[in-house]
Order: structure tokens, then C-alpha cells, then sequence
């Protein structure tokens, strides 16, 4: 690992001008455990890691805090670890995907340090990205070297040309409770859906976010339980632990009159976004819950996967996770 500068400023406005002045030398720490990871391996070299628990006032305050919002929301500041996230007992159990998800991440002593924003901007972990000695496309190559290559653990849905898978175990979650994503930039604080934060490789196949230099994420807002909202979020890992999932799903939907309502389904470490699946949904919206209607949704949000050689077992892997959110997410009690 190349010597470094950590850099403490009180002011995001200071912190995100230091990086956007330089950001080929300069970079954003939080939790740090993805960054450190990439140093180690020599894929990154900043000379200054600015440092985001540093800051101080309102914005500092935001990015470390949860609370409802005035609107009946909630608002989960970047800087919040995975460990807090999924120890919040005062989040209600209508985005209980969420939680579960920032639980489910990796190991308790990663989830003590990792953060909500560092997760959702974490870099991909397929090993030919990760190899300081392969150039693959995601590193200014020219192929995915994952095509033609072990590819057991990439994408079946959603890719080309880079074919990673995204990281993030809240990515699914976000997307599924139809969250927002609030930035720090240079006209200052903007929202945006949270689906938008990820780029897909058509975008750009070296970055997986459309954060612009600079920019800051500094919360993560989920908009106003519907009523009798439910969650769920379910995955199948190759290891129990400190592991990432080979499959996810989450789901968010009401159940009214004996029918699905208000629907949203997004599966993760498919694809090189969190994908959201509206084949899904078509299914499944307005459909009586049943283990019959489940396999059906499951085969229509897997129809349009194009798996490579070695990954052909995530097809009926994902949809017996998706089965498994749907059965959870319909079938538990709303609390009193």
C-alpha cells in the first residue's frame, strides 16, 4: 500500500472542494473497508483520503443520524453503520428489507465499521477486476474478461459489455422500498431515486455510480410507509458468513382485499445494477397471493436472463429467493 494523508475537515463543503479540486489524488473515506481492501491490492493510490466522519454541523449531524422525517418518512444518514442500520428497533417494520439486508451483510465486525453509503458505493468484487495484474475492461481494457473466463459468480441479467455483478447488500433494498438519495454537490443538496445512483456498464463501464467528482452521498430518505406496507428481503449465499450473496431479492407490497397491491420487486448480485423487475410485478400485482402465483412471478423476472457458461445455476437460484421474499413478505402478521 502506497504511503497516505488522512485529511480531517469540519465542513462538507470543504471536504467535497478538497476532492473535487484533485480527485485523481484525493478521495472520500467513510467506513473505509472497501477502500482500504483496494489499496491493499494496489487497484487504487490516493494520496489523501478525506475523512467524512470529520464533519461537523447539520450536514455531519444528517450523515450520521436516523430519524422519521416530517413527511412520515425516514432518513438514513450515509455515515450510519450496517451495524446500527440493522440494530435500529424505532425503524417500523414496513421497511424491514432494509434492515435485514444491512444485517444479512458480510460479518458483525464488518457491519461495526462498514457504512450505509460506503455499501451502496462500494466497488464490484468479481476477481478479475480485483487482480492488480489483469487489465480487464472495468480497469480501461477492452474486454470482460469474466466472458471467456470463470464467470460463476457474474451477471445474468442486465449484462454487457462488463458483465460484474453490483455489491451492495442494500442496493436491492433501496430500490425495493422506492427510496431516495440525497447528494452533495457543487449547487449543493439534490434528490434523486434511488435507482438512479447506479450506472449500468452501457453507461460507463468503468464506474457503477453517477456521482460526478466530488459529490457526496449523504443519506439515504425512504419515502412514507403505505398503509399496510410490507417488506422483505431473502438470500442465498455460497458460505454463511463473510460472504457475498449469490442471489437477492426484496420486496415491498400491501395486501388488500386478498390481493397484492402497491408492488416493487428488485434483485440483487444478478446483475450489474440492482435490477428492478417489472416482468415481476406484472405478475404479481392484483394477484391473490399463492405459492402457485409466486413460481409464476419468479419465472417471468428470470425470463430475460442471459447467463454465461458458469453461472447458468443463478437462473433457479434467484427465483427460489424471489419465492421465498414473496411467501415472507405476504404472509406476515402485521404487528398490532
Amino acid at each position: 500500500m502506497n504511503p497516505f494523508t488522512l485529511v480531517r475537515l469540519p465542513t462538507l463543503d470543504a471536504a467535497r472542494e478538497r476532492v473535487s479540486a484533485e480527485p485523481q489524488r484525493r478521495t472520500f473515506r467513510a467506513g473505509g473497508i472497501d477502500l482500504l481492501d483496494r489499496m491493499k491490492e494496489g487497484l487504487d493510490a490516493p494520496d489523501e483520503l478525506i475523512e467524512l466522519h470529520a464533519i461537523a454541523g447539520e450536514h455531519g449531524a444528517r450523515m450520521r443520524g436516523i430519524a422519521a422525517t416530517e413527511d412520515g418518512g425516514w432518513r438514513i444518514g450515509a455515515l450510519v453503520t450496517l451495524g446500527q442500520l440493522a440494530g435500529y428497533d424505532d425503524l417500523p417494520p414496513a421497511y424491514g428489507a432494509i434492515k435485514d439486508a444491512a444485517g444479512n451483510a458480510a460479518t458483525p465486525s464488518i457491519r461495526n465499521g462498514a457504512t450505509v453509503g460506503g455499501n451502496l458505493l462500494q466497488r464490484p468484487r468479481c476477481w478479475y477486476f480485483r487482480h492488480s495484474d489483469l487489465l480487464c475492461l472495468k480497469k480501461g481494457g477492452y474486454e470482460c474478461l469474466a466472458v471467456s473466463g470463470d464467470n460463476r459468480f457474474n451477471a445474468i441479467l442486465g449484462g454487457g459489455p462488463s458483465f460484474i455483478v453490483h455489491p451492495s447488500s442494500l442496493g436491492s433494498a433501496v430500490v425495493a422500498l422506492d427510496a431516495k438519495v440525497t447528494i452533495a454537490g457543487e449547487s449543493g443538496l439534490r434528490t434523486i431515486p434511488a435507482d438512479q445512483l447506479f450506472a449500468p456498464p452501457t453507461v460507463d463501464p468503468t464506474r457503477e455510480h453517477t456521482l460526478a467528482p466530488g459529490e457526496v452521498l449523504v443519506s439515504v430518505d425512504l419515502p412514507p410507509a403505505l398503509p399496510g406496507q410490507r417488506s422483505a428481503y431473502h438470500f442465498a449465499k455460497e458460505k454463511q458468513s463473510q460472504d457475498w450473496p449469490l442471489a437477492e431479492a426484496s420486496v415491498r407490497c400491501t395486501v388488500e382485499g386478498g390481493v397484492i397491491q402497491d408492488l416493487r420487486v428488485a434483485l440483487g448480485h444478478v446483475a450489474p445494477i440492482p435490477w428492478r423487475s417489472k416482468e415481476a410485478e406484472d405478475v404479481l400485482e392484483g394477484a391473490a397471493p399463492s405459492a402457485e402465483v409466486f413460481a409464476k412471478a419468479a419465472q417471468a423476472a428470470l425470463s430475460v436472463a442471459e447467463p454465461l457458461e458458469g453461472n447458468a445455476y443463478k437462473v433457479p437460484l434467484a427465483q427460489g429467493v424471489l419465492r421465498y421474499a414473496l411467501h415472507f413478505a405476504t404472509s406476515t402478521p402485521l404487528p398490532a
